[in-house]
C-alpha cells in the first residue's frame, strides 16, 4: 500500500511525518547534505571581500591547509593521543564508580532514601566552576584532569542508572521469584542484564559530555591535548583556521566513537536488534562480501592486539627499542590504553575457551 502511494506521489515521502527512509535515500541525501553545507561554506568565504570575515569563518582551503601546519608545528598526533587518554580515562573511572553507586541507590531503600536527593541535586552543579577543587585535591597533572572529566560524567550517569533500574519490568521480577531466585540471583540475572542493555545507549549519548569539558580540563596547567592546542595554537596566535581544523577532528572522533559504541552494542546485546532488523530495509550485501568484511575485521583486530603486545613488552623492558611509544604519545594516561587492550584480550580469550553449550 505504502509503495503504491509512493509510486503515485514520488516526492511526498520527503515531507511525510516520520516517514520511512530507504538505505539508498539515506546515503544519497546524506552525501548531498554534506555537499550543500560545503558549498554554503565556500560561498560565504570566497572572494576578496567575503560575506563572512576570515577571522570568523576561514575558507575550507585554509582549514584543510591548517592540518599540515598542526602536524608539523604543533604535534597534532601527540595532542590527539593525550586527549583520547584523558577522555577514555574519565569514562573508565566514571563507569567504575557510577555503576555500583547507581545500583546501590536504585536497589536498596536505605541508600535511595539517603542519597537520591543529593544525587539529583548534583546535576545542577556548574562543573566548570569547581576546577580549583580538583587542583587542590589532585594537583595539576593528568590525575586531576581525568577525575574532573569522570565527575562531569558521573553526575549525569548515576541518575540514569537509577532510572534504568526503576524501568525493569515487574513481570521479570515475578518470574524469578516464582522459580525461587534469591536477591543476589535476581540482581545478576534480571537487573544487571536489563540495565546494561539500556545503559549502553545512554553511555553512547553521554560521550559528548566529556568532549564538552575537555577544553576546561586541559586548561588546568597545560599538559597538552586538543583542548589545550585550541587555546594556545589557535586562539592566542589568532588562527581561526587551526581552531576549525581541530573542531573537525573533534567531530570525526565523535563519529568514530559513536559507530564503535553501536558496534559494541550489537555485539553484546543482539536481542535489541532482532525485531528492528527483521522489518528494517537494508542494502542487500552478498554473503561473500559479508564474510570477507567479517574476516577482514578479525584480521585487523588480532593484528592490533599483536602490535599492542609488542609495544607493551617494549614499554616495560625496552628490548625492542629505546623509544617507548605509549609513554611518548599518552604520557601519564598509558594505563588507559593498557586497560582497554587487556579487556579486549581477556574477552577474546574467554570467548575462545569458554565451554560450548550442549544442545540436546
Amino acid at each position: 500500500m505504502a509503495e503504491n502511494v509512493r509510486k503515485e506521489r514520488p516526492l511526498e515521502w520527503m515531507f511525510a511525518l516520520r516517514g520511512p527512509i530507504s538505505p539508498i535515500q539515506s546515503i544519497v541525501f546524506g552525501i548531498l547534505g554534506f555537499l550543500l553545507i560545503l558549498l554554503v561554506w565556500i560561498a560565504l568565504t570566497r572572494g576578496e571581500v567575503p560575506a563572512v570575515q576570515p577571522s570568523i569563518l576561514p575558507s575550507p582551503g585554509k582549514v584543510f591547509t591548517a592540518f599540515g601546519e598542526l602536524l608539523r608545528e604543533n604535534e597534532l598526533i601527540k595532542n590527539l593521543c593525550l586527549s583520547l587518554g584523558f577522555n577514555l580515562g574519565g569514562y573508565i573511572k566514571s563507569l567504575a564508580l557510577s555503576l555500583p553507586i547507581g545500583f546501590l541507590i536504585g536497589l536498596f531503600p536505605i541508600f535511595r532514601a539517603s542519597f537520591q536527593s543529593p544525587v539529583d541535586a548534583f546535576r545542577f552543579i556548574p562543573i566548570t566552576a569547581i576546577t580549583s577543587l580538583f587542583i587542590v585535591a589532585f594537583g595539576i597533572g593528568s590525575t586531576s584532569k581525568i577525575n574532573f572529566l569522570a565527575f562531569g560524567i558521573m553526575i549525569y550517569l548515576i541518575p540514569v542508572v537509577i532510572q534504568r533500574i526503576n524501568e525493569v519490568k515487574d513481570v521479570y521480577l515475578k518470574t524469578v521469584y516464582t522459580i525461587g531466585a534469591n536477591a543476589w540471583q535476581t540482581i545478576t540475572t534480571v537487573y544487571i542484564p536489563s540495565v546494561l542493555s539500556k545503559l549502553s545507549d545512554d553511555i553512547r549519548v553521554l560521550t559528548a559530555i566529556s568532549w564538552t569539558y575537555i577544553i576546561v580540563a586541559e586548561g588546568i596547567a597545560s599538559q597538552g591535548g586538543l583542548g589545550s592546542l585550541i587555546f594556545f595554537a589557535a586562539k592566542r596566535q589568532g588562527r581561526p583556521d587551526k581552531t576549525f581544523a581541530i573542531l573537525l577532528i573533534f567531530i570525526l572522533i565523535g563519529i568514530i566513537q559513536d559507530r564503535l559504541f553501536v558496534a559494541m552494542d550489537r555485539k553484546f546485546f543482539p536481542h535489541k536488534y532482532q525485531i528492528k532488523d527483521k522489518y528494517k530495509k537494508e542494502l542487500k550485501i552478498p554473503e561473500s562480501i559479508k564474510l570477507l568484511i567479517s574476516f577482514g575485521g578479525k584480521i585487523l583486530l588480532w593484528s592490533m592486539l599483536a602490535i599492542y603486545i609488542l609495544i607493551a613488552i617494549n614499554e616495560f623492558t625496552g628490548i625492542l627499542s629505546d623509544v617507548k611509544i605509549l609513554d611518548y604519545f599518552f604520557q601519564d594516561t598509558c594505563w588507559v590504553v593498557h586497560v582497554i587492550f587487556l579487556s579486549i584480550i581477556g574477552y577474546q580469550a574467554w570467548h575462545l575457551f569458554k565451554p560450548k553449550t550442549q544442545v540436546t
